[in-house]
């Protein structure tokens, strides 16, 4: 009979504790919430001896009681849980899928994920990854992926396909052109 190893015991006794159902959501949302506060400058600022900064006080406390009403729904931790999850795997494997590009290129090569087209489709494939992360956190991703599936010739879907494929167009129609760089 093999003996569970003591760092096992001691993340199952931090799971007791409640660690990772209140303490570490309670303590990631009181930080995005603070920072976004703090930067938006919501509350407006205060002049203390002639230097301007944010209402800290005012700030803190709207982050405390927004963390602790996300900490009190069970389904919104939940939620935050397996999105997080999922979303560490999808910045693993972007990691990754950037180590493997860089092991193919010599010091000095023009790196194509700093700029251009390849950066733009980066991003869009990391966002389109975590909107389908969240979709699936709140159970909604396989309704609606089944809809899509069951309906796919009906007019609904077709207006949708439509109406994207009409916003697509006249974003590339409506784009500035890019500037060609003159060297001199």
């Amino acid at each position: 009979m093999s003996q569970e190893s003591v760092f096992r015991g001691i993340i199952q006794f931090f799971e007791k504790l409640g660690v990772y159902d209140v303490i570490l959501p309670f303590i990631l949302i009181f930080t995005i919430v603070f920072a976004i506060l703090e930067k938006s400058r919501v509350f407006g600022t205060e002049k203390i001896k002639g230097d301007e900064y944010t209402r800290k006080n005012l700030n803190s406390m709207t982050a405390f009681v927004m963390a602790f009403l996300v900490v009190a729904s069970t389904r919104l931790v939940a939620v935050i849980n397996q999105a997080l999850a999922h979303m560490v795997l999808l910045l693993l494997l972007s990691v990754c899928f950037l180590i493997l590009i860089g092991s193919f290129m010599k010091e000095g090569e023009h790196a194509y994920l700093k700029e251009g087209p390849w950066r733009i489709g980066a991003t869009v494939f990391m966002l389109i990854g975590i909107i389908l992360i969240f979709l699936n956190a709140l159970d909604w991703l396989e309704p609606s992926w089944n809809f899509l599936v069951k309906h796919w010739d009906s007019n609904i879907v077709g207006s949708i396909v439509l109406i994207l494929f009409i916003v697509l167009f006249m974003y590339f129609i409506v784009k500035d052109p890019k500037k060609a760089d003159s060297k001199s």
